[in-house]
């Protein structure tokens, strides 16, 4: 007889039962889950690291920038800084011919003033005396010579032993904007660096105090005088150039300034004189509120200037690009081209709420609120410029 398996003996022919469908299924679907997984976490370290290369790169391009900013900044300081001897033995000389040229002026006679010679010969002379009052008077009895009054004053001021003290006192005291704007626009070649031009003024820092002293004057009298609304254009376009040519524009005045700007735009002069304060990336909202105001033809203006800027800049690019390309930087430096044109880049506006249409005004129209101009030559004679200021 054969013998009985013991039930608790393991057999070695014993097979485990084939998987189930339903086993395979499970087994089927973890893989695939599996695989979705390790695809998306692969997709993710591949955007992180992609991203973090945009961001490298972005890093990289920034900190490259700013080394060339550091460096043109720093070329251009040390510029400036190795021209300052320059610039004094300069201006030491030219202090000592006006000296001598004043010491001969003193026995001469003024003469006749019949043409653009005479002229110049007598603004010469008071300016080589000092007679700021006599100076004065002489410029405004010449109104209908304004055109020749342009070109033969920064010549004159020119022989003044301090030119912006000259012109600081012709202002003091006098109400006859247009004549303070002429001589003020005067003093802008004459107190130019001889090096390296316009971008160093040649102000004393007593006369530029004095300047900063008065302007602060102004601002203050504005309330008392109703408001930027009640303001004289006249007024307001000799501050304005008043700050330009002293040197003493604020960053933080410039809302200030394009209301006054915008207020008296119907002057020919305003947008060159917004430029110059810095105003030139506000251009684009000034000409939609000029033209919100109904003021279109002097939205034109602003437009023809704000092209002139753009003009500019592409210049400015051809002339570096040409001084790179063909290895001229010895010669020509371009420190100073790259400096202008990052000016004229740097001033980028900010998009802001669109201006509500007004009624639309005639061409002298004030600020905002404001009604109708008075007649021009209203304007002209009665400034209250440097006379609303305390001595």
């Amino acid at each position: 007889m054969g013998s009985i398996p013991d039930p608790g003996e393991v057999t070695a022919d014993l097979t485990p039962p084939p998987p189930s469908f339903d086993d395979f299924q499970r087994q089927t679907s973890l893989m695939t889950s599996c695989t979705l997984l390790w695809k998306e976490l692969s997709d993710h370290f591949t955007t992180l690291e992609q991203n973090l290369q945009k961001t490298s790169d972005a890093l990289k391009r920034k900190i490259q920038a700013l080394d060339t900013e550091t460096k043109d900044s720093l070329a251009s300081l040390k510029k400036r800084e190795v021209t300052i001897d320059g610039s004094v033995e300069i201006a030491l000389e030219r202090l000592d011919d006006r000296c001598e040229a004043a010491l001969r002026s003193i026995d001469s006679d003024l003469g006749e003033v019949d043409d653009g010679d005479g002229l110049l010969l007598a603004l010469k002379t008071f300016c080589l005396k000092m007679s700021s009052r006599e100076f004065w008077r002489f410029v405004i009895t010449k109104k209908k010579e304004l055109d020749a009054l342009r070109s033969q004053i920064p010549l004159a001021l020119g022989e003044c032993v301090d030119p912006p003290r000259r012109g600081e006192r012709s202002e003091k005291g006098n109400d006859l904007g247009w004549a303070c704007v002429v001589i003020l626009e005067s003093l802008i070649p004459v107190v130019m660096d001889p090096v390296i031009g316009k971008s160093r003024l040649m102000v004393t820092p007593m006369v530029k105090k004095r300047a900063s002293e008065i302007a602060e004057t102004w601002k203050r009298s504005l309330e008392e005088r109703g408001g930027i609304e009640n303001v004289k254009t006249p007024d307001v376009h000799t501050f304005l150039q008043h700050l330009v040519t002293f040197g003493i524009v604020r960053k933080e005045d410039f809302d200030l300034y394009r209301k006054l700007v915008v207020g008296s735009a119907w002057r020919k002069q305003m947008p060159k004189l917004a430029v110059s304060l810095g105003l030139g990336g506000e251009m684009p909202d000034m000409i939609k509120e000029l033209i919100g105001r109904g003021q279109r033809l002097d939205a034109v203006h602003f437009t023809y200037e704000q092209l002139a800027v753009r003009k500019e800049q592409s210049a400015l690019r051809a002339v570096i690009k040409c001084i790179e390309e063909y290895n001229l930087e010895a010669e020509f430096p371009p420190e100073n081209l790259k400096k202008s044109l990052e000016q004229l880049k740097k001033v980028k506006t900010e998009k802001k709420k669109p201006v509500p249409a007004a009624i639309p005004a005639n061409k002298r129209t004030r600020a905002s609120t404001a009604g109708p101009m008075p007649p021009a030559k209203a304007g002209r004679l009665t400034n209250a410029y440097v006379s609303s200021f305390s001595s």
